[in-house]
């Protein structure tokens, strides 16, 4: 089983609540790393004007990039469900190497502000997981733009559309998200 995220384009307003929830759940201090992002997407000009938001994270990768990267194998990839997660004692922070973001096509390796800063990055809420529930993220989105699952599953719920606004999807990693993108039209 693959568990991944589905994000629908055309929901999310670029409330950044997905981005809070979970710094606050993982205790990520204020500062560059950020295990969920949001990025603005603005393209045209007055009264042609396009504005998408693409919230994004670690997409936990049939072939992630990271994994093989990683000089200490301080990064895995889960065999019953595909989470890639690091072991931060391990690591050997960013000071004395930072191969695993320089791998990652989507830059979801963070790292913190503090010296030589150990990896971090989403583990679709293992916790939360365990327990049969949504990730922070999921849970945390007024608009209900995101949700999670096995893979098959959110294919069979939402459809199989790789790309997005902002996204392309890799071929060689294999990126577990689904999308619901929002297109440009007349009057978008």
């Amino acid at each position: 089983m693959q568990m991944g995220f589905y994000f629908d384009q055309t929901r999310c307003t670029g409330c950044y609540a997905c981005v809070v929830a979970c710094k606050d759940w993982h205790d990520v201090p204020a500062g560059p790393a950020s295990w969920r992002k949001v990025t603005t997407i603005e393209q045209g000009e007055f009264p042609d004007l396009f504005v998408a938001f693409l919230a994004t994270s670690c997409y936990h990768c049939t072939q992630p990039a990271c994994v093989p990267a990683c000089p200490v194998e301080a990064i895995i990839k889960r065999k019953e469900d595909g989470v890639v997660v690091v072991d931060r004692i391990k690591c050997l922070g960013k000071d004395q190497c930072d191969l695993c973001w320089q791998a990652c096509t989507y830059r979801a390796p963070q790292f913190g502000a503090e010296r030589n800063a150990r990896m971090q990055m989403c583990n679709l809420c293992l916790d939360r997981l365990e327990e049969r529930k949504k990730p922070i993220c999921v849970a945390g989105c007024p608009m209900r733009a995101l949700d999670s699952g096995p893979l098959q599953e959110l294919k069979a719920k939402y459809g199989d559309a790789r790309e997005a606004e902002g996204f392309a999807y890799s071929d060689e990693l294999k990126p577990s998200v689904l999308f619901r993108p929002k297109f440009k039209g007349p009057s978008s």
